[in-house]
């Protein structure tokens, strides 16, 4: 089991390579470049260059990258913002504590709710409730964020006035958002669960039970849950990681000052040092993500974590074999 972490966590460093080398290069190649900006409207063709000089954005593509990547590995450093002239690491830092709360409630809330509907729907199938948590699913997917955003901020701050319209000031500000945020996942967890259990409860062991006079309540929970589990693990963890690397959209028109927003806000202004460390983070949060979600199977299934210790002892059994060999 060791050894498949370590494996795993091996495998994240060309993912988030790869990331690196993408974002750099999309901006690179960036039609505008951030001395633009920072040079001013009425800036002429020489100032800009002083200005790309003076950020190292005149040298060549693999010097600049290989700058990157060496103050990245051996300094542990994004560079500094264009924009706002502080170190992107210390701004994500700052930022992050806002987005890791959203998200986290976010997605804990999407998953208790869309499961517990695709249970109602499945144990319910055909009936008043398996229609209102399909048709409660496909509206969570359909209505588009911003519009989602809008309305709750319509509702519940400008004509009720019961929650802050924008903003961090205590408690009540992460409402809003968390609500906004975990809205759209709630119908990928919700109709996961409904496929998967209805595919469980049809097995002969599901009958088996019910036949024997197991309660219902224990034949779900325990029997059928338990088995279906695989599927919502999946598109559970693939939602926390969403959450919680941020949602722009809502960060924005909420003005959470946390990652979103300070994204979007380097994208706007062409900071793209900023705008790159902030993908980074965002795909090592989804990585992590994904190696947990890999963890929690071995949890649920103990078969899995036979196949993780199956794998061990055949890789030591061909390494002694080689070594019988050899002699």
């Amino acid at each position: 089991m060791i050894k498949y972490v370590i494996k795993r966590i091996l495998m994240m460093i060309p993912v988030l390579i790869g990331v690196v080398i993408i974002v750099f290069t999309i901006n690179y190649f960036s039609e505008v470049s951030p001395a633009v900006i920072l040079a001013g409207a009425n800036a002429t063709a020489e100032d800009i260059a002083a200005k790309n000089a003076e950020l190292g954005l005149d040298r060549p593509y693999l010097v600049q990258i290989g700058s990157y990547f060496y103050n990245l590995i051996f300094h542990g450093s994004m560079g500094t913002s264009y924009i706002y002239k502080q170190p992107v690491i210390s701004m994500i830092a700052t930022r992050m504590p806002y987005t890791l709360t959203i998200g986290i409630i976010a997605a804990a809330f999407s998953a208790v709710v869309g499961i517990v509907l695709g249970i109602l729907g499945a144990v319910k199938q055909n009936s008043i409730f398996d229609y209102i948590s399909t048709t409660l699913s496909i509206i969570c997917a359909a209505l588009p964020p911003f519009l989602v955003c809008l309305g709750l901020m319509l509702v519940f701050s400008v004509h009720l006035k019961w929650l802050p319209i924008q903003g961090i000031n205590g408690w009540k500000s992460y409402i809003l958002p968390i609500i906004a945020t975990g809205l759209s996942p709630i119908a990928m967890t919700a109709r996961m669960t409904r496929s998967s259990i209805l595919e469980v409860i049809r097995q002969d062991y599901i009958r088996a039970a019910r036949a024997k006079g197991v309660p219902e309540g224990v034949v779900v929970w325990k029997h059928t849950l338990k088995n279906a589990l695989i599927p919502i693990l999946t598109v559970v963890g693939m939602n926390f990681g969403l959450s919680m690397t941020g949602s722009v959209i809502c960060e924005t028109i909420f003005n959470i000052p946390g990652l979103g927003l300070l994204m979007a806000s380097s994208i706007s202004q062409r900071d793209f040092i900023t705008t790159q460390g902030c993908v980074l983070v965002c795909a090592f949060i989804v990585c992590v993500m994904n190696l947990l979600t890999d963890l929690c199977y071995a949890l649920v299934d103990p078969r899995i974590k036979a196949q993780y210790k199956n794998t061990g002892k055949s890789i030591k059994k061909r390494s002694i074999q080689k070594g019988g060999a050899a002699a």
